[in-house]
C-alpha cells in the first residue's frame, strides 16, 4: 500500500477561484493565458480535467455587463443623437471594459466551484424506479 493521500482543508471556490488560484491547494494556478486552463496544478498536482464550465462565464457577463452597456448606448443615441465618433469613445470602451475583465474571474470560480462541489456528469442508477 502506498501513502495516504495528503488532506487538504477545503477553501472558498470565490476566493480562489476569483484569483485563479488551484481550488485544493489555494497556491497553484488555473489558467495558462488568460481564458486557457492548465492541465494540472503546478504545486499540488490537481488534474484539471474535470473543469468544464463551457458557456458559464460568458453568459453571466452578457447577463450582467453587455446588457447595461447597450442600454448606456442606446441612451446616448436617444438622448444625444449622437454621431457615430461619440459611440467609439464612450459605448465601445465601456462595453470592453466591462465585458472582458469579467470573464477570467468567473471562470475561475466556476472552475473552483466544480471542484468544491464535486460536480459531474449526472449517473442513473441502477435499480431505482422512476416516480409515477
Amino acid at each position: 500500500m502506498g501513502t495516504p493521500a495528503k488532506a487538504w482543508p477545503p477553501l472558498s471556490p470565490f476566493q480562489t477561484g476569483t484569483r485563479g488560484r488551484c481550488p485544493r491547494c489555494g497556491q497553484g494556478h488555473i489558467f495558462n493565458g488568460f481564458l486557457a486552463l492548465r492541465r494540472e496544478c503546478e504545486v499540488c498536482g490537481l488534474d484539471y480535467s474535470y473543469a468544464d464550465p463551457a458557456d458559464g462565464p460568458a453568459f453571466f457577463v452578457i447577463c450582467f455587463a453587455c446588457v447595461p452597456s447597450v442600454v448606456l448606448a442606446l441612451w446616448i443615441e436617444a438622448r444625444f443623437a449622437a454621431p457615430f465618433w461619440v459611440h467609439l469613445v464612450t459605448s465601445l470602451p465601456f462595453m470592453l471594459l466591462t465585458c472582458i475583465p469579467p470573464l477570467r474571474p468567473l471562470k475561475g470560480w466556476l472552475v473552483a466551484s466544480q471542484y468544491f462541489y464535486k460536480a459531474g456528469e449526472s449517473r442513473l442508477k441502477s435499480g431505482v424506479s422512476s416516480p409515477s
